[in-house]
C-alpha cells in the first residue's frame, strides 16, 4: 500500500526543500508529517508514539540547522522517523524495519543526515561532545552540534559522564532534552522527580521569560552584560527552584522549560541558541504520542504497536485456532513469581523493561520485591551484587545486547566475588526488526570465558521453568558461582508450559535421539530448529543423532566423551556468534582430549547482520531447519533427494 504524502510534504525531499518554505507553512508540515507517520506505522508497523511526541522537534531542527554539515545525534533513535522522513527517505520509508528494508534507528551508512548510528540509550551526549571538539579543533568554527535526549537516557550514567566532560573543555554543543517522563515504560528515580519540579513550578517559568528576553539581547551589550545576566539567571534558578541547577552545576546554560509542540517558538529559541557561546541546554516538554489520542493515553502500549486500525486504534493480533506457545518473557514472568510467592529470598531487578522482560507481572504483586532501575545496567548489575551479599536470591533481567553495557560490573562485582546472582538474558540471539544494534549475539562468547560463571540456556519453556526453579534454591549459593540464562525474543514450543518443576544438575545436557554416522549438538532454543531438520532428513534416509547441551558451561564432558568416541562428524548450532561461542567451546574440548573429528559449526558469522524477521535472519545464516539439514547433507557428501515437483521448479529456474 502507498502512503501519500500531505501537499507540502510531498515536495519536501530534503531539509534544504525544508528551508525554503516560509515560517508560517511550518504548522502545517508538522500536522503532514505527523499524518504520514500514523498512515505508514498503522499499515507497516513500527515505533509509534516516539516520533509522534517529537514532530515538532523534528520539523524545528531541520529548519534552523544547516543539516548535514550541522550536526544532528538523535539518542537511541525511536523517536528518529520524523527525521528520516525529512531527510530523502520518505518514499521508502514503507522498508522501515523490513528485511532489506531501511533501518529503524539512525545509521551513517544509510543516510548523510544521520551523524551517528544509535540503538543504544544514552550515548548522544558523548558522541555531539567528541565531534563538537573535532570541529574545534579543525577550526570549523560554523559547525553545530546538537544531541537530541529524552529524559529516560538522561538517567544512564554515561550521559552524565558525558555533561560532566563538556561543562570543563571548549565546545557550542547543543543538548536538547526531551522530557516526556517516558521512556518504553515511564520513568523511575530522583532525576523524574527533579525534571518534574522544574516544569511545574509557576514562579519559575513566569520569571525565566523575563531572563530569557535579557539574554536574547546580549549581543547588544558585550560580555561584561553576559556575565551579569547569566548570574542573575542562575539566581533566579537558585531561590525560585529552592535548590541549584544540576544543569548549571556542570558548567551548562540550561534553558527551558518551553513547549516542545509549539514549533515556531522552538524556530525562534533554536535560532537563539546559536548564537550564545558555550555549552548548552534547551529543556523541552513534549508528549509522547501526540497527535493520537489512543497513543496519548496508553504510552507503553503505543511505544510500538505493531500494525493497527489508525480509525478505530484496534492493533491487529494474529488469532489461532489452537492454542499457542506463550513467549519466553512471559514464562520468565510468571515463574518468577511464583518462585517468589513460595521462597520470600526472591527478588527481580529490570534496567528499564518491566514490560519487555515480563518482570512487571512481579512489580505489580510485589512493589517492595521487584525493581525498575531505569537506563542503568551497570548499576542494575552491581545493585543486584550489593542484595545478594545479604543472602538474598536476586534475577536480574536484561536483555542480551543491553548486557554487554554492564560487563565489568558482571566480573568485578560479580564474578570475582562469587557472589549467586542470576542473570536472565531476555532477547538473545537475533532481535529481528530492530537489527543490529540490539540482536544478542555475542553472550555466550563474552560469558563463558569469565571465571565462576555457568551458562545455560533452555530449549523450551520447561528447561526455563526448571532452571529458575534450580538456582531459586538456596543450595545453589554453595556453588558460589553466578548464572546466565539466555532466551530468545517471541515464542516457545509449549502451548501447555506450565510444568511441574523439576530440580536440573549443572553442566547436565541430555540425548535427543541416537543417530548414525553424524551428530548435532544444540544450545537453547534453536534445538528446535535440528528437531524439525531431523524429521525432514528422515524421509531421505538419513539419521543424525540431536543433543540438546544445555550447557555451555560447564560442559557435560561425559556426555561430549561418548559422542566424540561414536561420531567422528559433529555439526554444533547456535543463536550466537561463532568466534567463541558453543561451538568453539566444543571444538576446545575435542582438542584438549585429543579426539579428531570433523566440525561444522553453525552459527551467527562474524560480520554485522543486519535487520529483519528472526527466521530470514536465520536462514541468511544458514542455522534454519533448511540450514541444518543441508550442514548434514554437506558433511556427509550427500545431495538431497528431491521430489517431483522440486526437480519440476529446478528444471524452470
Amino acid at each position: 500500500m502507498q502512503i501519500i504524502p500531505g501537499k507540502i510534504l510531498a515536495q519536501i525531499n530534503t531539509p534544504e526543500d525544508l528551508r525554503r518554505r516560509n515560517r508560517s507553512e511550518l504548522l502545517q508540515i508538522c500536522d503532514e508529517l505527523r499524518q504520514y507517520i500514523i498512515d505508514d506505522v498503522s499499515v507497516y508497523g513500527g515505533h509509534f508514539g516516539a516520533s509522534l511526541g517529537v514532530v515538532e522537534l523534528s520539523v524545528a531542527l531541520h529548519y534552523v540547522f544547516n543539516t548535514p554539515n550541522d550536526q544532528l545525534i538523535w539518542d537511541v533513535g525511536h523517536q528518529a522517523y520524523g527525521h528520516k522522513i525529512l531527510t530523502g527517505r520518505r518514499d521508502n520509508f514503507h522498508t522501515n524495519r523490513l528485511y532489506g528494508g531501511i533501518s529503524g534507528f539512525p545509521k551513517r551508512k544509510e543516510s548523510k543526515y544521520d551523524a551517528f548510528g544509535v540503538g543504544h540509550s544514552s550515548t548522544s551526549i558523548s558522541a555531539a561532545l567528541g565531534m563538537s571538539v573535532a570541529s574545534n579543533y579543525k577550526g570549523e568554527t560554523d559547525r553545530q552540534h546538537i544531541a537530541v535526549i529524552g529524559d529516560g537516557s538522561m538517567t544512564g550514567g554515561m550521559a552524565f559522564e558525558a555533561m560532566n566532560h563538556a561543562g570543563d573543555i571548549p565546545n557550542n554543543m547543543i543538548i536538547i532534552l526531551n522530557d516526556n517522563c517516558m521512556a518504553i515504560d515511564p520513568n523511575v528515580g530522583a532525576l523524574k522527580e527533579y525534571l518534574t519540579d522544574i516544569t511545574t513550578s509557576h514562579t519559575y517559568n513566569r520569571v525565566k521569560d523575563e531572563v530569557w528576553n535579557l539574554l536574547g539581547k546580549m549581543s547588544t551589550f558585550g560580555k561584561s552584560a553576559q556575565d551579569i545576566v547569566s548570574k542573575i539567571e542562575n539566581g533566579l534558578k537558585a531561590t525560585l527552584l529552592k535548590q541549584s541547577n544540576l544543569f548549571e552545576s556542570l558548567n551548562l546554560r540550561y534553558f527551558g522549560p518551553i513547549d516542545g509542540h509549539d514549533v515556531e517558538y522552538m524556530v525562534t529559541v533554536l535560532n537563539d541558541l546559536k548564537n550564545i557561546p558555550g555549552p548548552k541546554i534547551l529543556h523541552c516538554i513534549t508528549t509522547k504520542g501526540k497527535g493520537y489520542a489512543l497513543a496519548e493515553k496508553d504510552q507503553t502500549l503505543w511505544h510500538a504497536p505493531g500494525k493497527f486500525d489508525k480509525i478505530t486504534g484496534e492493533i491487529k493480533k494474529k488469532y489461532y485456532s489452537t492454542p499457542q506457545a506463550p513467549k519466553y518473557q512471559d514464562v520468565f514472568g510468571h515463574t518468577i513469581v511464583e518462585l517468589a510467592e513460595k521462597n520470600p529470598k526472591i527478588m527481580g531487578v529490570t534496567p528499564a523493561m518491566p514490560s519487555g522482560s515480563s518482570l512487571n507481572l512481579m512489580m505489580k504483586v510485589m512493589p517492595n520485591r521487584a525493581f525498575d532501575v531505569g537506563i542503568a545496567e551497570q548499576h542494575a548489575v552491581t545493585f543486584s551484587a550489593g542484595m545478594a551479599t545479604q543472602g538474598l536470591t536476586v534475577f536480574c533481567n536484561i536483555y542480551s545486547t543491553f548486557m554487554q553495557r554492564a560487563y565489568d560490573q558482571v566480573i568485578h562485582d560479580v564474578a570475582i566475588q562469587e557472589l549467586p546472582v542470576i542473570f536472565c538474558l531476555d532477547r538473545a540471539g537475533f532481535a529481528g526488526a530492530d537489527g543490529p544494534t540490539h540482536h544478542g549475539a555475542y553472550d555466550i562468547a563474552y560469558m563463558r570465558c569469565i571465571p565462576n560463571m555457568i551458562v545455560f540456556a533452555p530449549m523450551n519453556e520447561k528447561e526455563l521453568r526448571d532452571i529458575m526453579f534450580t538456582v531459586a534454591q538456596d543450595e545453589f549459593k554453595d556453588l558460589k558461582k553466578c548464572i546466565s540464562i539466555r532466551y530468545p525474543r517471541g515464542e516457545g514450543v509449549m502451548p501447555n508450559w506450565k510444568t511441574e518443576f523439576e530440580k536440573m544438575e549443572i553442566g547436565k545436557g541430555r540425548k535427543i535421539k541416537d543417530g548414525e554416522s553424524v551428530a548435532i549438538l544444540t544450545i537453547g532454543h534453536i534445538g528446535n530448529y535440528a528437531v524439525q531438520a531431523c524429521e525432514a532428513l528422515a524421509n531421505e534416509g538419513i539419521n543424525p543423532a540431536h543433543y540438546d547441551m544445555r550447557f555451555v558451561k560447564p560442559l557435560d564432558e561425559t556426555m561430549l566423551h561418548e559422542i566424540f568416541q561414536n561420531y567422528d562428524k559433529v555439526i554444533t548450532v547456535e543463536d550466537g556468534c561463532i568466534q567463541g561461542g558453543f561451538g568453539t567451546a566444543v571444538a576446545e574440548f575435542m582438542l584438549d582430549n585429543n579426539y579428531a573429528a570433523q566440525i561444522k559449526r553453525l552459527g551467527i558469522p562474524d560480520r554485522i547482520v543486519e535487520h529483519g524477521e528472526q527466521l530470514e535472519l536465520h536462514h541468511e545464516c544458514g542455522f534454519d531447519p533448511e540450514g541444518i539439514a543441508e550442514a548434514v547433507r554437506s558433511i556427509l557428501g550427500t545431495q538431497k533427494n528431491m521430489n517431483k515437483a522440486e526437480i519440476v521448479k529446478v528444471a524452470l529456474n
